[in-house]
């Protein structure tokens, strides 16, 4: 295997790592890098979805007492019951319509104006949730969450579909517009991520199935083991980032990361390739 392909698995694996949970866009970052690095055909595409198994692995082993938990008590107590049922709930509308729309998707909205573009209108939706909303949250336990709740926020992940939107983003901000403090929409969040992203894998390495070998296992393994490592790090800081800080940081952050994308791609002095 070639050690230039396997450091660029690495530099991905790492930004998946850093910027999937993060209200960011992990699939933008991802698509820009890939851009920059000259790794960015059919078969990359495929690798930038498969990486992100290794985030939701960090998420599942950071959380596993409560994962535990909740598939020991499932036979008898509705509190785990309801849980359950919350996540399926909340992922149902990205499932279907992923799985109806993934073509598409991939055809017409991975490029990175399209991702320039949602960095910032992302951004602004972000500045103007924190400084003209600040929503005042109604739901400060996660097992607080009714289904209907649960539906909102899937049905909100849905925009999270277009690359430089960001999944976490929509379904972070999204939830506290609907209620939720900022520390149960982003442990939601989490939670979402493990159906959602396990299947958007599945999903992708089927339908790509012919393009991929048993000499792709290095490849992918080395952006596995970084995304889980690089993912397991953000987590832990974010969770202690938010108890003394907005997200209004990273709203600024995609602003002018959008910015430089579109500005950068209009003079040619970076080629932002599909």
């Amino acid at each position: 295997m070639d050690i230039a392909l396997l450091m660029k698995a690495a530099i991905m694996g790492v930004v998946e790592g850093l910027t999937e949970f993060l209200p960011i866009s992990s699939t933008g970052h991802l698509i820009l890098a890939g851009s920059l690095l000259g790794f960015d055909d059919d078969k990359a595409k495929v690798f930038d979805i498969a990486i992100q198994s290794g985030a939701i692995l960090a998420v599942i082993i950071y959380y596993w007492k409560k994962i535990q938990a909740t598939l020991v008590l499932l036979p008898t107590s509705q509190q785990a019951q309801r849980f359950a049922m919350n996540v399926v709930i909340g992922f149902l509308p990205a499932g279907v319509l992923g799985f109806t729309v993934y073509k598409a998707i991939k055809a017409h909205l991975f490029n990175p104006g399209v991702v320039a573009a949602a960095f910032i209108v992302g951004g602004l939706i972000i500045l103007w949730v924190e400084k003209v909303v600040k929503p005042q949250p109604r739901i400060l336990d996660l097992d607080d969450m009714t289904p209907m709740d649960a539906f909102k926020v899937g049905l909100v992940q849905c925009l999270g579909m277009i690359p430089g939107t960001s999944r976490s983003g929509a379904t972070i901000i999204g939830g506290m517009l609907l209620g939720l403090s900022r520390k149960v929409a982003i442990e939601f969040s989490f939670f979402l991520a493990i159906p959602t992203l396990v299947g958007a894998t599945v999903l992708s390495l089927y339908k790509e199935r012919a393009l991929l070998s048993v000499a792709d296992v290095p490849l992918f393994g080395v952006g596995f083991v970084v995304s889980f490592f690089s993912a397991w790090l953000c987590i832990r800081w974010l969770l202690r980032f938010i108890t003394n800080h907005s997200f209004v940081g990273f709203a600024w952050y995609r602003i002018a990361f959008g910015l430089v994308v579109l500005a950068t791609a209009w003079t040619g002095a970076v080629s932002w390739s599909a």
